[in-house]
């Protein structure tokens, strides 16, 4: 059976983490005693508000996850300012992407180079930042790394075909790698939602949406990206410690796994 590292003893890197549901999940495991590494491409600013809003158990580090190298200079970086590994790793970064089902391109004109694009941030920053962290997941004794997913590849009811495709592939990757890296003692686990009240990515949604998916849930409500993040918490928990492969949906139901 894995080790089971309390949260606070872990050293935590969560990617996109400087704003939106990433910052919310700093929020969440800097809460429980953590050290957090605060991962960002370009929001500088608000990475470094955040660090100081948690103190020195934060330290906020640049990198695109698509970049190796940039990914193994971040955990070479971290590991210093901690003088200790990364034990526990939030795959959260995602590339350039409109939430916009307007906007995004149907079946007919849909392209590759779209999919491509997706592929290598979502799947590809996953696998990079998850390689270069695994010699310290490894010598933890309890590792844990956690994916951040999607309910639309169950229930796909806006045309992102590209972001989806790409979101199901990480599960596939998620669950191939909770078999490779079991017997590392190293849990992996996918966490998915749906629309978040609010995120960045849902600012501009109007308040009818929200409402009307809350109607169509058995709780009556649209899940907020705290709420989201306490279901991270449990994967990072002791109390997982039995449990790796799996894709935990939370949105309030509305989707059933």
């Amino acid at each position: 059976m894995p080790a089971a590292l309390p949260i606070s003893d872990h050293v935590v890197l969560v990617t996109g983490g400087g704003r939106g549901l990433g910052a919310e999940i700093v929020r969440a495991v800097a809460a429980e005693g953590a050290r957090v590494v605060i991962n960002y491409r370009r929001s500088a600013d608000a990475a470094a508000a955040l660090a100081t809003e948690i103190g020195p158990r934060a330290v906020a580090i640049a990198a695109d996850v698509a970049d190796p190298n940039a990914v193994r200079s971040m955990i070479d970086t971290a590991a210093t300012y901690f003088d200790r590994p990364i034990s526990a790793v939030v795959t959260n970064a995602l590339p350039d992407f409109s939430f916009n089902g307007d906007a995004r391109s149907h079946a007919d004109d849909l392209s590759w180079s779209e999919l491509d694009a997706q592929f290598r941030g979502v799947v590809g920053g996953a696998l990079n930042t998850v390689q270069a962290a695994l010699p310290g997941l490894r010598a933890s004794g309890g590792g844990r790394i956690v994916t951040i997913g999607t309910n639309l590849f169950q229930n796909p009811v806006v045309p992102y075909h590209d972001y989806t495709a790409a979101k199901a592939a990480l599960l596939a990757l998620t669950r191939t790698l909770s078999h490779d890296l079991g017997p590392d003692g190293i849990n992996v686990n996918m966490v998915s939602g749906g629309l978040l009240r609010t995120t960045d990515a849902s600012a501009a949604t109007p308040s009818a949406v929200f409402d009307a998916i809350a109607a169509t849930t058995p709780l009556r409500s649209v899940t907020t990206p705290r709420e989201f993040a306490d279901a991270v918490l449990f994967f990072l928990s002791p109390w997982a410690r039995a449990v790796t492969g799996q894709n935990l949906v939370v949105d309030g139901g509305l989707v059933k796994n």
